[in-house]
């Protein structure tokens, strides 16, 4: 059964709270506290921000008056990482609510959860938890995105996971899994580069072939990252997606091949422990925009020549 969304359900609503700065074509970085005095006093530039949702699920405070600064100049993009999309249990209603009502406050541009499970009853985990992908995950990754795509009234995009295990229970590759979760529901995909790269070192299949098969025309935004490596427990090679250093030269790599591709996607590069100066994050940023803008070049000349 096919429960793609229609325009009218994806449509913002009128009457915004603030500016609609347009997130096409750019590249962004998470906003980090420790950054914030950095981008408010500098000039205004090219990019958006992208924040976690639950760090904003207070009523009011430092952190909400923060992004409203932001948001004024800026287009931002909402992350979640609490929802526990695949978890087996129904989605937790309070939790939702908060989620919407973030919605609601910031206009996002783009709205973003991931493929993972990360709750068990009452408990709720820091990590993102992978799943079987299997006819009944299938079932249950659906509706709860129904659930979740209804309750903000617009689309949202699933992140493709980092994993680290595999389940002999599965009945579907991982691409046909997401593939299939995008026609079923109407989502849209957030293609985490770097996710790709971990995910197929760990299990040794091959990157390229990964995105070559990876359903790009649904993707409405992409996630760069660092990435660090260990050793399991029989000494082979772990690359754990770490997000604590820049992003890797084969990550770049995958990255451009993937842009030369699809076209010049909304690109954010995430940054979450071992905080950089600003000038760093803001130069890895800078490099992602300098794809995006070699890449989009030729299309706007194509169209020009074309009219």
């Amino acid at each position: 059964m096919n429960r793609r969304l229609s325009t009218q359900d994806v449509s913002r609503p009128v009457g915004l709270r603030f500016p609609l700065h347009p997130v096409e074509g750019l590249a962004g970085t998470s906003l980090k506290r420790e950054h914030l005095r950095s981008i408010v006093d500098a000039p205004k530039t090219r990019g958006f921000f992208e924040v976690h949702a639950e760090n904003y699920m207070g009523a009011g405070g430092p952190p909400h008056r923060a992004l409203d600064a932001i948001r004024r100049d800026h287009p931002v993009s909402l992350h979640g990482v609490c929802m526990s999309i695949g978890g087996p249990r129904p989605l937790n209603k309070a939790h939702l609510e908060r989620f919407c009502r973030l919605v609601e406050r910031y206009e996002p541009a783009l709205v973003s959860e991931h493929l993972a499970w990360s709750t068990h009853e009452t408990a709720y985990f820091n990590d993102l938890l992978p799943l079987p992908y299997t006819a009944a995950t299938l079932t249950t990754v659906c509706d709860h995105i129904d659930e979740v795509q209804q309750a903000i009234g617009r689309r949202m995009l699933l992140e493709n996971p980092s994993t680290y295990v595999a389940f002999r229970e599965s009945t579907m590759s991982e691409i046909e899994f997401i593939r299939t979760v995008a026609h079923r529901t109407g989502c849209g995909l957030l293609l985490d580069v770097n996710n790709v790269f971990v995910s197929a070192t760990n299990h040794g299949f091959s990157a390229l072939e990964y995105l070559a098969d990876f359903p790009l025309f649904e993707v409405g935004e992409i996630h760069l990252a660092g990435h660090s490596e260990q050793s399991d427990d029989e000494g082979d090679r772990l690359i754990i997606d770490s997000h604590d250093g820049p992003v890797a030269d084969a990550v770049w790599k995958l990255y451009e091949i993937v842009i030369a591709r699809a076209g010049s996607l909304p690109t954010l590069v995430e940054w979450d422990s071992n905080i950089p100066e600003w000038p760093v994050l803001e130069a890895e940023a800078a490099a992602a925009q300098a794809i995006l803008d070699r890449h989009a070049a030729p299309i706007v000349a194509e169209n020009s020549n074309a009219a």
